[in-house]
């Protein structure tokens, strides 16, 4: 008998142990426990050593104070010119009073997920694709406000809003795709006629100073000969200069001159030389008379 007691006497000394330290609760950093005393919200324990009593008070729910970052899944909208596209969301909110956490609704995160389709639609719906493609940072800002004025009553504070990714079907895709390339194609065109005009007046502004100068045309000519000529299979046709004829037509036309008295002087000559014979010929007639 005394045995049995004493059994049962350790027994319930370890039931006791045992219930004393599980009335003992350690709240980790970054961590609060709201605790309901009869049923009823009594306080919030933050990071420390707390004595809960038993069969009275009762952990309503264990919230980290941490910053959550949530992924939701990509969500079917349509811009206001009537184009689907899929957009992945990331929100970036914390708990700041884990009591409205609590109590405020039910299934917090579900909330936030729904609320955030909610006003991604609301507000893609009002913009078109391409202000939608370029105005992430407006989009972001005005996502962030309206989702953080509605969870103030949950006791969340929404700290930033992203959007992570934008999918659009594959044919409008190619659409941009050729609309950017009708683009390029249309700044490398104006591109090409900017440099074509500085060009022609870089040129008229050269054929200006080879004008003031004589000698400028000719010295650049010999230069570009000179370029030409490093490379042996070139064939060069040569054009002379304007500048060059009218240089050397004064000179031409006394050379032309003095060509002609030449030969003048030289069919002279040859007549003087035809009638030579003739005469020789009489004289020796009459020497033999």
């Amino acid at each position: 008998m005394r045995l049995a007691g004493a059994v049962i006497g350790i027994f319930i000394v370890i039931i006791i142990v045992g219930i004393l330290l599980s009335c003992v609760k350690i709240v980790q950093q970054a961590q609060a426990l709201v605790i309901e005393r009869l049923g009823a919200y009594h306080s919030t324990w933050n990071t420390g050593i707390h004595i809960i009593i038993p069969f009275i008070d009762r952990i309503a729910n264990k919230v980290t104070l941490k910053e959550i970052v949530k992924d939701f899944d990509p969500q079917p909208v349509i811009t206001k010119d009537n184009v689907t596209m899929q957009i992945d969301t990331v929100v970036y909110f914390q708990i700041t009073d884990p009591k409205l956490y609590t109590y405020g609704v039910v299934g917090p995160i579900t909330a936030i997920e729904n609320l955030t389709a909610t006003t991604l639609r609301n507000i893609i719906g009002e913009l078109e694709l391409d202000e939608t493609l370029t105005s992430r940072d407006i989009i972001n800002t005005k996502m962030r406000a309206i989702l953080d004025e509605a969870t103030d009553p949950w006791g969340i504070k929404v700290e930033n809003v992203e959007l992570k990714d934008v999918k659009l079907p594959e044919e409008m895709q190619r659409v941009i795709a050729k609309v950017a390339e009708a683009e390029r194609e249309k700044q490398a065109v104006i591109t090409k006629s900017k440099g074509e005009l500085e060009s022609a007046n870089n040129l008229a502004e050269a054929s200006a100073v080879m004008a003031s100068s004589p000698g400028a045309l000719h010295l650049r000519t010999l230069a570009t000969l000179n370029d030409l000529s490093s490379d042996q299979s070139n064939t060069i046709i040569f054009c002379v200069p304007v500048e060059v004829l009218e240089a050397f037509r004064g000179a031409g036309v006394n050379a032309m001159t003095g060509v002609t008295k030449m030969l003048d002087q030289v069919n002279v000559t040859k007549q003087a030389a035809g009638h030579a014979p003739k005469q020789h010929n009489n004289q020796n007639n009459n020497v033999a008379n």
